[in-house]
């Protein structure tokens, strides 16, 4: 089984020329499969503004560059793919807007239904949380442990955990087989920095 990978998300609100800075310091941490820019309530321009910014940091990195909610933004700004979630858009919409060489990523939140149903339409992968209380997002749903070994079980495409994931709990998400641990808080906030806390992330997965 390959190791798990880490899935950074940034934080609902930044400031774009300061978070530059951050996110070159959480990049030089260690490996990171790709960076999703979750901007909440931002209008258009600015959620642009930010992506042209970042977007050439994670490259430079051959990190991949996701954009979540907008796929129109992601063709629009050559990203490597978007993040639906079930009430932003359907799987087949976001597709015919990113095309087929785009990453498309789809929530599944504790659904064994709506994950299946995203695999089957051709989802690049699909996200199941939250798994642990967050303060990122509002209304979540509570995912467990065994939606993830159940999939890599019986599913090919890559399933990533997200919500609440921190160095201290995750080692329950890599055990289960996850294939990506998506985390936010759990970078920006940690005490040590967003350098030291995706290192030691990285240090989990080899472990």
């Amino acid at each position: 089984m390959a190791n798990t990978q880490l899935y950074i998300i940034t934080p609902p609100a930044i400031n774009v020329d300061e978070f530059a800075g951050q996110l070159k310091q959480a990049l030089d941490g260690g490996p990171v499969a790709s960076v999703q820019l979750r901007l909440k309530d931002v209008p258009y321009t600015e959620i642009i503004a930010a992506a042209n910014a970042l977007m050439p940091i994670c490259h430079a990195r051959d990190v991949a560059f996701i954009i979540n909610d907008r796929p129109d933004i992601a063709h629009k700004v050559g990203a490597d793919g978007v993040h639906v979630g079930q009430n932003d858009m359907s799987y087949k919409q976001a597709r015919e807007i990113v095309g087929q060489d785009s990453i498309v990523g789809v929530t599944a939140k504790n659904s064994r239904h709506l994950s299946m149903v995203a695999a089957e339409q051709g989802a690049d992968y699909v996200a199941f949380g939250a798994f642990f209380p967050t303060n990122t997002k509002e209304q979540t749903v509570t995912a467990d442990l065994k939606l993830i070994s159940w999939w890599v079980e019986l599913f090919e495409v890559p399933c990533v955990a997200i919500g609440g994931i921190t160095v201290d709990n995750a080692r329950a998400l890599i055990d289960a087989g996850a294939d990506f641990i998506a985390v936010s808080a759990g970078i920006w906030t940690h005490d040590q920095g967003p350098k030291a806390a995706v290192k030691q992330f990285n240090e989990l997965f080899e472990d």
